[in-house]
């Protein structure tokens, strides 16, 4: 490596990213507060200085080059994987105005479809720009988005979405109109989103360049004039910011409806997941009134329902034709009659996963044992747990014990066969020893059993504990500087993993190397305090979360936490304590 790299390399990870941290949430605070009381002015000014902010920009270049699981990945121009100069070197030439290029098209299948879904990959220049305009205008939005409205925003999941319409529906069964928007992102009237996102004349130009780029298809280049290139980092800010409305505009209708406004507008709900969204009430000609409002709205910005994905059902009863019942992001959410015995309303309200989110996960790992037919047990367990785990963590929160166990079932005869398929002149008690072994009181447990070999067994989905999810608070953002709360909140998360969760408990909510709380873009790694090379053990003693660049920081120091680093310290003094002031946390130093 030449002296000047080194430099460079060493220039890179002597920066202090926890001040720089700091500065950038602090200024995002400050905008999310002027764009809550209405101060124009004062919300241009704090955009202006955080878009010029040297911190930001080079928060931004970090985002997409070293943290971004894309990172690796290159636009139309083939740049990626920027090294320390090539990152110091974008941080100097990020500003608005600079010349924009093409996105390359990229056709990526639909999980359990043959559908292709397009995505444009913008060059690494173009993402890191995008991101620091994400920075200026995520923290305005943040503040005006509708308290239903829970795709592509931090801090917000599917489970927040699945627990809000159980609440809408626990009380009364209602009607229900589940709808997807055609084709959303693709779509989209780029007038009518520039006209919405009403911000000073420089970054409209510059979000203007990004949608009128073109598209780079193998060699050759197609025009955009409409939409929204999917693959973008602004781009799910700015369909969020497309769709802004839709719910204010059915509570406009509630307030129409006879009888009590309030108790109209609680009982009419629209909650919406990026492009799909459900709308709630007990009265059949209001929800199909307000099919047609959405309709005429949609129509403003270029857009219109999927008439083969909106269906007009009821939760409780059959409907026409169609069953009780609904399915919504991968849940099937119905109503069954009870004894007043179990209800006072005479019915229960039952989440569970759908059947045709099962079969998709039962095909996965059906092709996973298929493609490892010759290999070792230990290859196809390696593979075959990280599918279960994520599967298994995503339905957590509702009614999955019968559906776990029904896939175990399944999996169980598909590695019977993959094992009596090795061995065709062994009988099965010889082949059950062999990869079936006794663990922790379960005599059948799929795990390799040489004694030299760390054990590694297969996890089953019927392991997994089914823990309800807390819905988000209201209009609560992580910009509203509850740190505590938003902190916290991660460790509940139900795709966060069992090992993760309990390190963010004990860690309270913080990375152990630079003491910053972890916030929810962050990327967060599980790191050995002491190197398994150096005797370190797999335990919780000797685990630790870090943010991902800290990570790469602790092991460019050979692992030594005790030394000086770009962060000022591995160990930074600690905050006193945590106190009220005004009705606000705060900080107290020693």
């Amino acid at each position: 490596m030449s002296k000047t790299s080194l430099k460079t390399t060493v220039e890179w990870r002597s920066i202090n990213w926890r001040k720089l941290e700091r500065r950038v949430y602090k200024l995002q605070k400050r905008i999310y507060r002027a764009s809550q009381r209405g101060d124009v002015k004062a919300l241009r000014k704090l955009q202006k200085t955080l878009m010029k902010s040297w911190s930001a920009r080079a928060t931004s270049v970090r985002r997409v080059s070293q943290d971004n699981q894309g990172k690796k990945t290159a636009g139309v121009d083939g740049v990626k994987s920027l090294t320390p100069k090539q990152r110091l070197d974008l941080i100097n030439q990020l500003h608005l105005g600079i010349k924009v290029s093409p996105t390359r098209r990229v056709w990526i299948l639909k999980p359990g479809t043959e559908e292709k879904r397009p995505l444009g990959i913008p060059t690494m220049k173009d993402r890191a720009l995008q991101a620091l305009v994400k920075l200026v205008l995520e923290p305005e939005w943040e503040a005006r988005f509708e308290p239903n409205s829970y795709g592509f925003r931090v801090g917000r999941s599917c489970q927040d979405a699945i627990e809000a319409i159980f609440l809408a529906i626990r009380v009364k069964p209602k009607y229900v109109l589940d709808a997807d928007i055609a084709k959303c992102f693709d779509r989209i009237d780029q007038e009518a989103l520039l006209r919405k996102l009403n911000t000073f004349p420089t970054i409209r130009r510059q979000v203007r360049a990004w949608l009128k780029a073109g598209v780079m298809d193998g060699k050759q280049l197609f025009p955009t004039s409409e939409g929204t290139p999917q693959g973008g980092v602004i781009s799910p800010l700015l369909a969020n910011i497309a769709l802004h409305g839709m719910e204010e505009r059915i509570k406009q209708y509630a307030k129409t409806l006879k009888g009590d406004k309030r108790a109209n507008q609680q009982s009419l709900s629209l909650i919406r997941y990026a492009d799909d969204f459900v709308i709630l009430h007990e009265d059949i000609t209001v929800v199909q009134r307000c099919k047609e409002i959405i309709s005429e709205w949609l129509n403003g910005m270029g857009l219109e329902l999927k008439p083969s994905k909106t269906r007009l059902a009821h939760t409780f009863y059959q409907c026409e034709q169609e069953k009780p019942g609904f399915n919504f992001l991968g849940f099937t959410i119905q109503q069954f009659p009870v004894g007043k015995y179990y209800s006072k309303q005479g019915f229960k309200t039952i989440i569970t996963p759908s059947k045709q989110k099962q079969k998709v996960h039962y095909d996965q790992i059906a092709k996973v044992i298929e493609a490892h037919k010759s290999a070792p047990q230990a290859a196809l367990i390696s593979h075959l747990n990280p599918i279960i785990r994520g599967w298994a963590k995503y339905y957590a929160t509702v009614v999955s014990k019968v559906a776990y166990s029904d896939i175990d079932n399944l999996m169980y005869q598909k590695l019977q066969a993959w094992a009596k398929r090795r061995h065709p002149n062994k009988n099965w008690k010889w082949i059950s020893n062999k990869y079936w072994c006794p663990i922790n009181g379960d005599n059948w447990v799929f795990a390799t059993r040489k004694e030299d070999e760390k054990l590694l067994r297969l996890l089953n989905h019927a392991d997994t504990p089914i823990v309800r999810h807390v819905k988000v608070k209201g209009e609560s953002s992580p910009y509203d500087g509850n740190l505590v709360y938003w902190s916290t909140r991660m460790g509940n998360n139900p795709e966060m993993p069992d090992k993760v969760s309990k390190l963010l408990k004990k860690q309270k909510g913080k990375c152990t190397y630079c003491g910053l709380y972890f916030r929810e873009n962050d990327v967060i790694e599980v790191d050995h305090k002491i190197p398994k090379s150096q005797g370190g053990k797999d335990s919780y003693k000797n685990w630790q979360l870090l943010h991902r660049h800290c990570h790469d920081k602790k092991t460019a120091n050979d692992g030594s936490l005790g030394t000086k680093s770009g962060c000022n310290s591995v160990e930074p003094k600690p905050p006193k304590r945590l106190e009220m002031d005004n009705g606000k946390w705060v900080m107290r130093y020693a």
